[in-house]
Parts: structure tokens; sequence; C-alpha cells
């Protein structure tokens, strides 16, 4: 049944069954890279414009330990939403703003920082391996100084998809760039198939200054620790210092079902939810309620349920001349190039800051079962005539 996609970009082409999926959307996996974000706090706080690079990129690698699970997260609806408070002062909010192509963008603050991403990712088939690139823009921006970061990930192979254990690694470069200075990261990820100095997992670089001359070196495994060491001009460590460990990955449940990490698991949690929670947010789709509780027959017929109906309601837009349009996001002219082909970019319009504002400020508010709450991301697409 498959052959005939070898090549081809099967990022919603094919309809999958719900056993290979875990209990989380592609929106609510956007939010694991908050899990560490004290390390974007403390790269604000960091004087150091080479340490605050060491801070901020270990905050990118650190997210790769929760990348590694080989399920399947759940394709949003067109206008489904996720929204995280509750950790780290961080106020989160994703959103899916296309269906074909499938692109998710999402905004984080708090006090230290602003994060923005748009995100649409290809991958092709190759029979038993499936390539993942991450087109998409990262950017971040540190507060105190206004220092504007821009981060490039490496692409993600998933081995054996078929047949074998299934495995994730993500070989080749990760680059992160100050773009108000010049200095950037160059992080190598090793390929398990060559078998780079330590195997896999391992990941090595420097921290550069806009002349291209190493300054920090950095090196740890990407599902366990990270550390760095000031350099010279030739990368080899200063005498008279000492690797000393930025970042390490936190302790895990044992046999979880779905290897989820702690903060996995408050994600889908109404912990981290907000009060009055969108209808559009991703904890709320009953079929991932239902994977969650392990009713896969539920979760099959739900999640069926949910695309057709996804495909009806575009059917009913295209019959009105009507056109979807995202609620916190705006599409812009801006075309970013990216090593994996051009990027459209949606930019968070403060409208969501707004709406918890107003929400978080109202009085009276009744408590209500959040997990009550009927899963409608189409009440909150705007339409509008072409």
């Amino acid at each position: 049944m498959m052959h005939k996609y070898i090549g081809s970009d099967v990022t919603s082409m094919v309809t999958l069954p719900v056993l290979i999926f875990e209990p989380m959307t592609m929106l609510q996996k956007m939010a694991e890279l908050m899990e560490y974000s004290y390390l974007l706090d403390r790269a604000d706080e960091c004087e150091d414009p080479y340490l605050r690079l060491v801070y901020a990129s270990s905050w990118a690698i650190s997210v790769y330990y929760a990348y590694q699970r080989t399920w399947k997260p759940f394709n949003p609806i067109i206008g489904e939403t996720y929204e995280l408070v509750n950790h780290e002062g961080i106020t989160f909010i994703s959103e899916q703003v296309s269906h074909h192509p499938p692109m998710s963008a999402g905004h984080a603050e708090n006090e230290h920082f602003t994060y923005d991403v748009t995100s649409k990712l290809k991958t092709k088939f190759l029979g038993n391996s499936l390539d993942v690139y991450p087109v998409g823009r990262t950017r971040v921006t540190l507060k105190r100084d206004g220092v504007v970061l821009d981060l490039v990930p490496p692409p993600t192979k998933v081995n054996n998809l078929i047949f074998g254990r299934t495995w994730v690694d993500s070989p080749g470069e990760m680059i992160m760039t100050n773009l108000t200075t010049g200095d950037k990261v160059v992080d190598l990820w090793s390929m398990a198939l060559f078998h780079c100095r330590a195997g896999r997992y391992e990941v090595d670089g420097y921290v550069y200054n806009a002349a291209e001359e190493p300054k920090i070196l950095m090196t740890g495994k990407w599902n366990e620790s990270m550390s760095y060491q000031p350099c010279d001009m030739e990368g080899e460590p200063l005498q008279g210092t000492e690797l000393k460990e930025v970042w390490l990955v936190a302790d895990t449940p044992k046999n979880d079902k779905f290897q989820f990490t702690y903060f996995a698991h408050k994600i889908n949690s109404f912990d981290t939810a907000p009060k009055k929670l969108l209808a559009s947010d991703s904890r709320l789709r009953p079929d991932r309620f239902a994977l969650e509780k392990g009713d896969l027959s539920k979760a099959g017929s739900e999640k069926s349920r949910l695309e057709e109906r996804q495909r009806a309601e575009k059917r009913t837009r295209e019959a009105k001349g009507h056109q979807f349009t995202p609620r916190w996001f705006d599409l812009t002219d801006e075309i970013s190039a990216t090593p994996w082909g051009d990027l459209e970019i949606y930019r968070f319009n403060g409208k969501y800051t707004e709406h918890r504002a107003t929400v978080d400020s109202s009085d009276g508010i009744d408590e209500v079962d959040l997990a009550s709450i009927e899963f409608n991301p189409w009440q909150y697409g705007n339409l509008s005539t072409e």
C-alpha cells in the first residue's frame, strides 16, 4: 500500500491508524520546547555575549530528548489552538494557520524573552525510513538588550519505519545566530550510521564571534546534558579553565506507555490551561483524549469524524467564496528562505494578549469543568470573502 508514496511528502496525504499515534498534537509538541525555558531566562540575564549563546543554544538542543519519541502526533485541525500557562511565567499560544500545506504558528512570552515560530514541516518517505525537514523560522528576542536570535535546526530521520525497531536521529548542523551582533553557534550532530566519536546522540560545536573565531566549545549528548568551556583560536580548551555543565535532562517517568516526560504530561493536563480555555484547544480533541485513555476504537472513529468535518467545512467555505483567516496570527508579505524551501511568515498579532488580559481581569467567571468543553476549532476562525 505504501510503495506508491516512496519519494513523496506524506505530511498530510496519508491517513494513518491511531495505533501509531501518541495522545498529543503537533501544536502541543511545539510547546515542549518550553520545558527548559529557564535557559532563555539565563541567556537574557547574561552579560557575556558568547555565554548568552551557550544558554540559548542549549535550550534549543534540550527539546530533542522529547523529540526522540517514535509515536506520531496528531495533525491539527485548521483553526485548532493550544494554550499553556502556569509554567515559568510563560504564556504560550499556537495555532494551525493552514491545512494545505500544513502550517503552524506559535508565540511565547515571559518577562525575559519572546519566542516566535512559523513551521511548515516537509517529509520524504523512503520506504523504511522518513526524512523530516524543519521548514520554518524560529526567532527568540531577549528583552533586556533586545538581542534577536535566529535558529536553524538540523533535519530529522525516522529509521526502521516499517521493519525493525523504530528510532529517530537528527544528523547535521544546528545553527543559532545572533542577528544583532553576528555571533553564532554551530553545533554538529553525530550520525549513528557513521559512528562518530561517541556514536549516536553526540553534539559538539563552537560559539563563534562575528569574525568566525571560536570563543567557547560545547559538547554533550542531546539525551543527557550539555557542557561548555572557553577555547583558544584553534578551538582547544583554554588552560586554567574547566568544562562546566549548562543543561541536564530532567528525570522522566519509568515505563511510560508513550515515553512521555513529566512536562509532556503537564502539557496534556488542564493544570497548565488558562481559565476560560478556548474551545479550539488541542486538549479537548476527542480522538486525542480517547487515545490517552486507551480507547483505540473510539480514538479512530473520532479522528475520522473530525477529518470529515474539516473537509465539509472546507467545501462550505469554498462554495461561499470564503477563505480561512487565523485568529491570533497574521500572514505577512515576508518570505523566508530556508535550506529546504521558501516559507511564508505568520506574525503574532497581539490579539491573544488582549484576549487573555480581558479574561484574566474579569470578575465572577464561573468555575467550569474544562474537560467538558466541546472541541470546536471552527467557531474561532475568521472567514473573509476572497
